[in-house]
């Protein structure tokens, strides 16, 4: 086995049928590969008569071997400061890269920090999945200053034309319009929603987008007093519901945008003497942990997180390797418990 020119790892990864890291790693000594893998692999380099010049390699630090995970903090009622929807990712994340032959370096981050030119500067990962952004109009811009630098990142958010960098998420219209018929099959006619409804919470708006489809296609007059903005936390749905009475709103049921905002807003109706689901029914979004231990259970509109975890890493991957991802918003389901009366 001989070329007419130098061997690279890439010559190794192709015959020997894995990644590039996955060869970088072997020929280090890396215990995580596969013993009966990195046997092949240095075989195939004897064969080439390859060698690794370490110093170049460490003079070009072009490639790190490594992805950043950046989880952005979110108000809890815990000091975890995570959302619990992005936590159920994570196992999801780490096995894919694990599989590809990357480390995955985790990192908190303040939306109010420097992350956008910290990775880039510090070199510390060849690529960046992005988790989580509050008000999308000022991540916008953070997103853009990514895309000057060259930085290669993938985001989970709001599948749209007008989206800042590859961006993968669920199909939050649907998953909208689903939430709201199946109140409306429950005989429902007044349903709030709770949640921001513009352009600064992209996945929010596009869950409201759906639930105002369904009452119109319904012949359901959509009442703006109806809606009442809140971010997704416990705290913002009790309050959702303490804004509800103040504005004397009559309300049957609720389709919350996130499910921490439907359990604070249960928690709030409960407390208020209201019955769950006899007097108001309530849908989340997300299927979180919590979601099925709450007194009822409740009904919410799950994400496949494996699924997206998954596709995070395969789109940051091909990105890295100067392809396209394929693009397109993940199905959502409805999963029926006790909270919305069915």
């Amino acid at each position: 086995m001989a070329l007419a020119r130098r061997p690279t790892s890439l010559d190794i990864a192709q015959l020997a049928g894995v990644s590039q890291p996955t060869v970088s790693r072997a020929l280090r000594g890396s215990k995580d590969v596969n013993p009966q893998t990195r046997a092949r692999i240095e075989e195939i380099a004897r064969q080439l008569n390859y060698a690794v010049d370490k110093n170049a390699s460490a003079l070009r630090r072009q490639s790190t071997d490594t992805l950043a995970l950046l989880l952005f903090e979110d108000p809890t009622p815990d000091e975890s400061m995570i959302n619990p929807f992005f936590l159920s990712m994570l196992g999801a994340i780490t096995r894919s890269a694990a599989r590809a032959g990357y480390d995955l370096l985790v990192s908190f981050q303040q939306l109010s920090g420097n992350w956008h030119v910290d990775y880039q500067d510090s070199h510390k990962a060849d690529g960046i999945i992005l988790l989580g952004y509050g008000d999308y109009e000022i991540y916008q811009s953070r997103l853009e200053k990514l895309l000057e630098q060259g930085t290669q990142f993938v985001l989970w958010g709001a599948v749209r034309q007008d989206t800042t960098g590859y961006t993968l998420g669920s199909d939050n219209y649907g998953g909208g319009m689903a939430a709201t018929r199946h109140l409306l099959e429950q005989g429902r006619r007044r349903i709030a929603f709770l949640g921001h409804a513009d352009h600064h919470y992209p996945e929010f708006a596009e869950r409201y987008r759906g639930y105002a489809d369904a009452l119109s296609a319904a012949g359901r007059k959509i009442d703006r007093a109806l809606q009442v903005d809140a971010v997704t936390t416990q705290a913002a749905g009790a309050e959702a519901i303490e804004e509800l009475e103040r504005r004397g709103a009559s309300y049957d049921a609720i389709f919350a945008a996130s499910d921490s905002i439907a359990i604070g807003a249960m928690l709030a109706l409960q407390k208020r003497g209201h019955m769950v689901p006899r007097d108001v029914a309530i849908v989340g979004f997300d299927d979180i942990a919590a979601a099925s231990f709450t007194t009822p259970p409740l009904t919410t509109v799950t994400q496949d997180t494996r699924a997206a975890g998954e596709a995070l890493v395969s789109a940051l991957l091909a990105r890295l390797g100067g392809a396209t991802p394929r693009t397109g918003a993940l199905p959502t389901r409805l999963v029926v418990r006790g909270s919305s009366g069915a």
